[in-house]
This record gives structure tokens, C-alpha cells and sequence, in this order.
């Protein structure tokens, strides 16, 4: 574990019918965010989640195309080929209480959203092909 240090807040609502992890993206590049931690509510549109089959070592990926609310957004944004890179995770229901949730991908549609990042100050964190999980997970850099 590596120890960091809040610097800044941001909050707001994003756009509606934009693409959520596209404007999670653009926020993190416009304010030049590299390590920070994101969390948000709202609805959706239409949703587009991914399943990671660890004996696989590969997503699945389906579509719930109908209305949502996002009960929960939770990730974080550290560097992925020198950019930033939102690995979100989100939980949503339907009009009956049910659930549905997975890891966010792009065509994830925004009706209303709103998100809070939290920025981080602390050893750069870049992500890396993990060969035992197949994963790109972190690695520390520059100490």
C-alpha cells in the first residue's frame, strides 16, 4: 500500500444522453486528473456493463437497453498509456427493485448523473498487464 494525499473535490452532473464513462474520461483529461477516486448516482438510459471471466481471462459484455437508476458508481482513475483511465464499477435497478450490475463500459447512456472525484496526490500509478489475472492492474512508479 502506498500512502496519498487528498488535494482536491471535484463535483457536478454530466450531460445528458452523453456516454458516462466517455464524460468521466473528458473531466479526468480537462482537469488533469491522474489519480483520484469517483463515485455517482443517477439514471441511465441504457446501460453497457462487462463480466470478467477469470477462468476465461476475458469480459463478456451485454446491454440492458431500457431506463435505470444508478444506485451505486464506484472507481477509481489512475494512468493507462500515459492517459487517464476511469475503471468504474456500477450497480443499477429497474422500476421492480431489481438489480443488475458489472463493470462500466463504453454506450452506458446518461439520463441524469451526478459524480464526485476525488483527486489524489502521491506516487504515480499506471496500469499493467497482471499475467496471473490477465488483468491490466496497478503498478507503482516514480517512488
Amino acid at each position: 500500500m502506498y500512502e496519498v494525499t487528498p488535494t482536491h473535490t471535484f463535483m457536478g452532473g454530466l450531460d445528458h444522453n452523453c456516454d458516462l464513462l466517455e464524460s468521466l474520461t473528458t473531466v479526468c483529461t480537462s482537469k488533469g486528473i491522474k489519480l483520484a477516486r469517483v463515485e455517482a448516482i443517477g439514471a441511465v438510459k441504457k446501460a453497457a456493463l462487462g463480466y470478467y471471466d477469470q477462468d476465461k481471462k476475458e469480459y463478456s459484455y451485454f446491454v440492458i437497453d431500457r431506463h435505470l437508476e444508478i444506485i451505486s458508481l464506484v472507481g477509481n482513475i489512475s494512468l493507462k498509456d500515459g492517459k487517464p483511465f476511469v475503471h468504474a464499477h456500477i450497480t443499477l435497478a429497474d422500476d421492480q427493485g431489481n438489480s443488475y450490475g458489472g463493470h462500466l463500459i463504453p454506450g452506458t447512456i446518461i439520463f441524469a448523473c451526478e459524480v464526485i472525484i476525488q483527486a489524489f496526490a502521491g506516487p504515480e500509478f499506471k496500469r499493467e498487464l497482471e499475467p496471473i489475472t490477465g488483468l491490466p492492474l496497478w503498478a507503482k512508479i516514480n517512488s
